[in-house]
């Protein structure tokens, strides 16, 4: 089934001789339960995609139809809302609330949404993570891998439909950038959540299921 649909995806910053095409007419798809890696040199526009998709700036020109909603089509409070309970977002800087502990964090979008927590999907996620002895600490007291993992639990907890990581492996060491990428992984298969990580570390992009280059803008290749 198919979860996401870009269509003919524009993004241009300034005029005349500022203008700069940061995305180009670009359109794919994505099934449900797939793990996209979109890789590209720092400029291609991966992360301007990343951005569109999930609905956190606007096109020129185009369309992003998740779960058959033109994500477009809504007010920027109803935007707010979709993307708060159907996009997770995960981070390179982790972006975590430093006066809230791990299991705070990671219900937070819950608790905005003025929703009642699910304890067994909570506790199943802390399982998942590996953060059960973690789950009362700040993030000050977490290792770097601690704290990414802590931000896919905050991505998680609302069942969204796609979860969107943003070099989550950037700002850490090989150990810890593998027990991530595994675990992403992990959340992919087991819990069937579909993936798109845009990465420029080839390595780790060989873990998803398809990976989609873009050069300037343009989608050069998929494999």
């Amino acid at each position: 089934m198919e979860i996401l649909k870009v269509e003919n995806l524009t993004k241009i910053y300034g005029k005349d001789t500022t203008k700069v095409v940061a995305l180009d007419n670009v359109s794919f798809s994505v099934e449900k339960g797939e793990f996209v890696a979109i890789v590209g040199a720092s400029g291609s526009g991966k992360s301007t995609l990343l951005h569109l998709i999930g609905g956190v700036d606007r096109p020129t020109s185009g369309k992003v139809f998740i779960d058959g909603k033109n994500i477009y089509d809504f007010d920027d409070d109803k935007l707010a809302i979709f993307r708060r309970r159907q996009i997770g977002l995960i981070y390179q800087f982790y972006n975590l609330i430093p006066i809230l502990n791990v299991e705070e964090n990671i219900t937070l979008p819950v608790s905005l949404d003025n929703r009642q927590i699910d304890k067994e999907l909570l506790n199943n996620l802390l399982k998942l993570l590996g953060l059960q002895n973690r789950k009362n600490h700040l993030p000050n007291e977490l290792s770097g891998g601690q704290q990414q993992r802590t931000s896919i639990g905050r991505a998680l907890i609302t069942n969204p439909a796609l979860i969107l990581a943003d070099e989550p492996t950037g700002n850490l060491d090989s150990k810890a950038s593998d027990e991530i990428v595994a675990l992403l992984k992990k959340s992919n298969k087991e819990l069937n959540q579909t993936i798109i990580m845009i990465t420029h570390n080839m390595e780790i992009a060989k873990f998803a299921d398809r990976i989609i280059r873009l050069e300037d803008g343009k989608i050069t290749s998929e494999v």
